[in-house]
């Protein structure tokens, strides 16, 4: 057996893999597009700026990152905190300078090794992560394939701008569909379950992608009901992809670059340790199907590396976003060129063919979407999480239910706290054994002896009746931290006035 970091593969050949990364690639970027489009807007960015993001995330981060499978590009996790940031700093150009910052302190976290962080995050969090996610994405989606387009693409957080929720933006979605809508994502449905079906039968349908088959029927679909004059065409530009630019020169008209003489600002500081904290791995080796493991200090230098440059050329910062990768697993991808690809067809379709891509009905989206969702949260990884017990089964649902009903980040902190309590439940319990016979008591410390401990260590010396014999024993503990060792010295003190006499064994060899 072998174990595979970094950039390393075991398939035959790049040509081999360009099969499977093809079309990925474009499933990804059909994915991509509009969800950067949408990050944009909600950011009170110029819509540019998500595109930019994006082709730095396939281009520049896809080549550098360890990773094989992950995505990396503007996360709607950060909408809020980069719209809020704007308007704090006051410029955009200002805001601009807070993301170069961010991307050279990530560098230098990444040369000093602070990647390892994200190995502290319990699986059954990061499952519930991935599932929560591919439930909000379902959610989100029913309103784009009933045809309501008033919320932006790659909103993932339950309360939105408005007054609304996921809950009643669905009710509403079916109280005003649009058939035409209704009819293209039904198709699209339709469409990927039977072009997964004929991929493992015919080679035709595993070299041309399901989602671009997808977009093609939506776009042809449309065009036929303007045809027959019914009124089911979508026309409307909610209900459409929409692109910023028309051609290159435009492109490169709308360039906006960082403001430098900000650098005195104090909100630009406040914004950069935000934007830190915030841009962390996610979790694309979970969903990697050959379970390759990815350096995370190159991943967090690839992720620094991705913000410097997306800064300097106006982009919004980058991370990686599960809904990309997730796009890219699922499609088949296999190595790092799928993640390069989408974002060099990002920076083309921008340039070459932004006319075609505004024909692109955002219901054909929300099908391919709704199966990506669906693969995420699977019936049989609850059932699977549930065997576990619930010390893993009530951290993986907890994060799910948080991850639905707050927002991506919150849920992950919600669903950690939750597998914290339930490390130190597991560690709290049969961590001390207590023996007696007669007036004489031996306590044994079964492991290292933590804060988690102390309740326990108290209850039982409690228990201890006047004119005893105590033999306290750290022989099995390696480490006894502070706090039990401040329960000891009150005891002793305790144990002076009820004629206990206490005896510590290998107690000083412990002690740190």
């Amino acid at each position: 057996m072998s174990i595979e970091t970094g950039q390393t593969d075991t398939s035959p050949s790049p040509w081999e893999n360009l099969k499977q990364d093809g079309p990925a690639g474009i499933a990804v970027f059909l994915v991509a597009l509009p969800l950067c489009l949408g990050i944009a807007l909600a950011s009170g960015a110029p819509l540019l700026a998500g595109v930019l993001a994006g082709i730095v995330g396939g281009l520049v981060v896809g080549v550098l990152s360890g990773s094989q499978v992950s995505v990396s590009g503007p996360a709607a996790g950060l909408a809020v905190i980069v719209f809020g940031a704007i308007q704090d700093i006051g410029s955009y150009q200002g805001f601009l300078l807070a993301v170069v910052l961010s991307g050279i302190i990530q560098v230098a976290l990444g040369l000093l090794r602070f990647g390892v962080i994200a190995d502290y995050v319990p699986n059954s969090v990061i499952k519930g992560m991935l599932a929560g996610i591919g439930m909000v994405i379902i959610l989100k989606q029913i309103p784009h394939a009933l045809g309501r387009d008033k919320d932006y693409e790659g909103d993932f957080s339950f309360l939105e701008a408005g007054g609304n929720n996921t809950i009643s933006d669905i009710a509403e979605g079916v109280m005003s569909a649009a058939p035409g809508a209704l009819i293209i994502a039904l198709v699209s449905l339709a469409l990927l379950f039977a072009w997964d079906m004929l991929s493992k039968r015919y080679r035709f349908f595993r070299l041309v992608p399901g989602p671009l088959a997808v977009v093609l029927s939506g776009i042809a679909l449309n065009h036929i009901f303007g045809l027959l004059g019914n009124g089911l065409q979508l026309i409307e530009p909610e209900h459409i992809v929409s692109l910023p630019s028309s051609n290159v020169g435009d492109f490169f008209r709308q360039l906006v670059f960082p403001d430098f003489t900000f650098w005195a600002n104090k909100k630009i500081w406040i914004v950069v340790g935000s934007l830190e904290t915030l841009l962390s791995l996610e979790a694309a080796d979970r969903l990697d199907p050959y379970k390759r493991i990815s350096p995370p200090n190159r991943e967090l230098r690839a992720q620094g590396i991705g913000n410097l440059i997306s800064g300097l050329i106006g982009g919004l910062p980058v991370t990686s976003v599960v809904v990309r990768t997730s796009a890219n697993v699922q499609a088949g991808g296999n190595t790092w060129r799928s993640t390069v690809l989408h974002g060099g067809l990002l920076l083309a379709s921008v340039l070459f063919i932004p006319g075609t891509l505004k024909l692109i009905p955002l219901a054909s989206l929300a099908g391919i979407l709704i199966i990506v969702g669906c693969k995420l949260t699977k019936i049989s990884l609850y059932r699977k999480m549930y065997s576990l017990g619930w010390d893993q089964f009530v951290p993986f649902l907890t994060t799910v239910l948080a991850v639905v009903f707050s927002d991506l980040l919150t849920g992950v902190l919600i669903g950690m706290a939750c597998g914290a309590f339930f490390v130190m439940r597991t560690n709290h319990r049969d961590s001390i054994t207590v023996v007696s016979q007669g007036n004489d008591y031996l306590m044994r410390f079964n492991k290292d002896a933590s804060f988690v401990n102390k309740s326990e260590f108290r209850n039982k010396l409690r228990q201890i009746p006047e004119r005893s014999h105590v033999i306290i024993d750290g022989t099995r503990a390696l480490f006894i931290d502070h706090d039990i060792m401040e329960v000891v010295d009150d005891f002793l003190h305790l144990a002076a006035h009820k004629n206990i006499k206490v005896e510590l064994k290998r107690w000083e060899t412990t002690r740190s």
